[in-house]
């Protein structure tokens, strides 16, 4: 078995976030879900992107944050997405590299410009997302590189990514060496848009054991199962898997383990400013704490701690060290996990 090199590698879209304040009659003019995602075209971004008040450019993407805030952390981290070689692929390249981050996935020379995604950040923090996914669809098997993924303690996949043929064999190709290596593999529902379109098939990843924690939201557990209430999708979801993770905002999280279901509270803050991101650095808390050895509740603490930071001011990357939080509120992270043979 090959020495574990990274606590987590990420694979999903590598995009630039444009984010922007708005009103929710904005959202309402133009047919806007408030609190969800939809994918567009490069035409409707175009006129967004026109409407649009002042806005601010952020290296983004759902697994690409989680992945800046592990390395935030103190974690040794990769990830693994597809950027066209054009302006805004240059600066998502050098922002992730710049966070400490090992980024080597062969930028597209041709054919779709760099994902980006358009973010309405309405008054109470909530935030509305409109993805043009470009080249960040384009993401193919060879991207994968399987030396990264055999010497990662966990491969964190994003929902995001079974959209496109392509990256979904992408996807599955790196779950299977990820197994072969006896790593674990962790993915994100990434959002209720995304659990609606193919609840079959993210059933069947969890069911038949190519995902070995899970992480989604309220809103992404209840379209899973197709149920309103809450404890009866979790009796479902402790029969699916082995370890799950549900995060419930201000209400913090449950983590379900076998028959084991644990609530730990959310972190406490000053004010939401902007709520992209909580549910991507929360990830990165607790994969972080899981691949360091950490007991559930302390990783979720981690992952509660992390996401505190994000939603207190605009963007999805973190403006304080992680690490330096996490030090200040007693949680100690053990060494890296080749040290405490690591096997999942």
């Amino acid at each position: 078995m090959s020495e574990i090199r990274y606590d987590v590698t990420g694979i999903g879209n590598a995009i630039v976030d444009v984010i922007a304040r708005a009103e929710d009659d904005f959202l309402v003019a133009h047919g806007m879900h408030k609190g969800a995602m939809a994918l567009i075209d490069e035409a409707r971004a175009k006129g967004i992107y026109e409407a649009m008040g002042p806005a601010t450019e952020i290296s983004g993407g759902s697994a690409a944050n989680t992945i800046v805030g592990a390395a935030s952390l103190g974690a040794r981290a990769a990830f693994i997405g597809k950027v066209k070689d054009d302006e805004l692929g240059r600066s998502f390249g050098h922002d992730i590299r710049a966070a400490g981050v090992a980024f080597s996935t062969q930028p597209a020379a041709a054919g779709p410009a760099t994902a980006r995604s358009f973010i309405m950040v309405t008054p109470d923090g909530e935030r509305t997302m409109n993805t043009y996914l470009g080249a960040a669809q384009d993401l193919h098997p060879n991207d994968i590189d399987a030396g990264v993924i055999a010497a990662s303690a966990i491969t964190y996949l994003e929902g995001y990514l079974w959209d496109p043929p392509h990256a979904k064999q992408a996807f599955l190709k790196a779950a299977k060496i990820a197994h072969e290596a006896k790593r674990k593999v962790a993915l994100t529902l990434s959002d209720a848009f995304c659990v609606d379109r193919y609840r079959a098939e993210f059933l069947d990843l969890i069911r038949n054991g190519t995902v070995d924690l899970l992480f989604a939201n309220e809103r992404e557990l209840h379209s899973l199962y197709q149920t309103g209430d809450f404890d009866t999708a979790l009796v479902t979801l402790r029969k699916d898997t082995r370890l799950a993770v549900i995060t419930r905002s201000e209400k913090g999280c449950v983590v379900v383990a076998g028959e084991k279901t644990e609530a730990v509270p959310a972190a406490p803050i000053e004010k939401v400013v902007d709520a992209t991101g909580a549910g991507d650095l929360f990830a990165a808390g607790f994969l972080v704490g899981h691949a360091r050895g950490l007991d559930h509740r302390t990783a979720a603490r981690l992952g509660a701690l992390a996401a505190a930071e994000i939603i207190q001011h605009i963007g999805a990357r973190p403006e304080t060290s992680l690490k330096a939080l996490a030090d200040a509120s007693g949680i100690r992270l053990n060494g890296p996990p080749e040290s405490r043979g690591f096997i999942s």
